[in-house]
């Protein structure tokens, strides 16, 4: 006889883990949502302390690499034996003498070494503190490194990608913030009140639904003055996207709302006397956060789209300021199309940004899904 008892016996995993880790596991499968996490994560450090990975000062100008095109780093040497180690060759100016075209050669009897956390212009680190530390430093600043070759001023288009990350990235979590407190908040009372308060809400959300996103947000900016600091503008477009981008989120949470009030756990926790916020709050939002997650994840590449869309039309934030929408305005002339590609760079960085975070979004939302285990 085998005593039962002193058998140790394991539950089911999945029978005793909350709600978070059955999530978690099931995003784990979605191998396509891991890549844009991490993807996503990168971004964001980028953004966090864009000076750390830029190489030279954003809007440092310099008349004589207009238009320099981007230079290849280079792992190996063999022109003078054998050698390992990060290094660039600068570019010779030459032309053409039939056509004038210009044509940039490596000067390979010139090698200038790159240096790992090496030291380069000063930064802000979140307005801190003050560094001059970076991941890739040149050890001659009189021939500086274009990754991304340089604009129509001989300004570092990597290191201004890197900075436009910043603005860029932020407003979309900015502004999802405001739209999500409004949407949770409104559409909360409206489905957990009922009756004429969520008439009078569901009216002003149908009427927010039947804008035309796009003018609105044109009139709206276009009304902004132009001569306005660019903390203000940065403020006042993230205002502008999220008053437009609330009503959605609202009539979802209001449908959740509405299902939930009837439940059991709502009923008891009123007749245990426990106050309407705290109900709302402790008890309805928390069964479905997860898909406000995902909702939210969904909204922050609209966010950044609509940004660089104001932003590249002229009408979002302007120069001095430094954005992806802005970066691209400098591609908006058939020089930079036929001579200059690598100006369309920032581009490249906004489709790979909204392609991750919708890839995240898909995942989160799967993941989140009941019936999808």
């Amino acid at each position: 006889m085998v005593d039962i008892s002193a058998v140790n016996i394991q539950p089911d995993r999945a029978a005793v883990a909350s709600q978070w880790q059955l999530i978690w596991w099931a995003f784990k499968r979605h191998r396509l949502a891991m890549i844009a996490l991490f993807v996503t994560i990168a971004m964001y450090i980028v953004a966090l302390v864009p000076g750390f990975f830029a190489i030279n000062d954003p809007v440092l100008q310099n008349a004589r690499t207009t238009f320099h095109p981007p230079q290849r780093v280079h792992l190996i040497d063999t022109t003078n034996g054998l050698s390992i180690g990060l290094h660039y060759y600068p570019l010779k100016l030459t032309r053409d003498p039939q056509t004038l075209a210009t044509i940039y050669t490596e000067d390979t009897s010139r090698k200038i070494p790159i240096r790992l956390f090496g030291r380069g212009y000063e930064y802000s680190v979140l307005g801190l503190f003050d560094t001059n530390i970076h991941l890739i430093a040149t050890t001659d600043p009189s021939r500086p490194l274009f990754l991304f070759g340089a604009d129509r001023l001989g300004r570092d288009v990597y290191s201004r990608v890197v900075q436009g990350a910043q603005i860029s990235l932020s407003i979309g979590l900015v502004g999802v913030f405001i739209s999500l407190l409004l949407g949770v908040v409104l559409g909360g009372i409206s489905g957990y009140y009922g009756g004429r308060i969520d008439f009078v809400l569901q009216r002003v959300i149908d009427f927010v639904l039947s804008l035309p996103t796009i003018p609105i947000w044109l009139a709206m900016a276009a009304a902004l003055p132009q001569g306005w600091p660019a903390t203000v503008q940065y403020m006042m477009i993230t205002i502008i996207l999220s008053l437009t981008g609330w009503a959605q989120l609202a009539r979802v949470v209001r449908g959740r709302f509405l299902s939930l009030r009837t439940e059991e756990f709502v009923a008891a926790a009123r007749l245990d006397g426990v106050s309407e916020g705290r109900i709302i709050f402790r008890h309805m939002l928390p069964s479905f956060s997860s898909h406000i997650i995902a909702s939210v994840t969904l909204a922050v590449p609209a966010m950044i789209l609509a940004e660089t869309s104001l932003s590249f039309l002229g009408l979002g934030l302007q120069p001095p300021t430094i954005s992806w929408g802005v970066l691209l305005r400098e591609a908006q002339n058939i020089r930079s199309i036929a001579t200059a590609p690598w100006l369309f760079m920032s581009g490249a960085a906004v489709v790979i940004a909204v392609m991750a975070l919708n890839l995240l979004g898909d995942g989160l939302r799967d993941a989140a899904d009941p019936y999808n285990k």
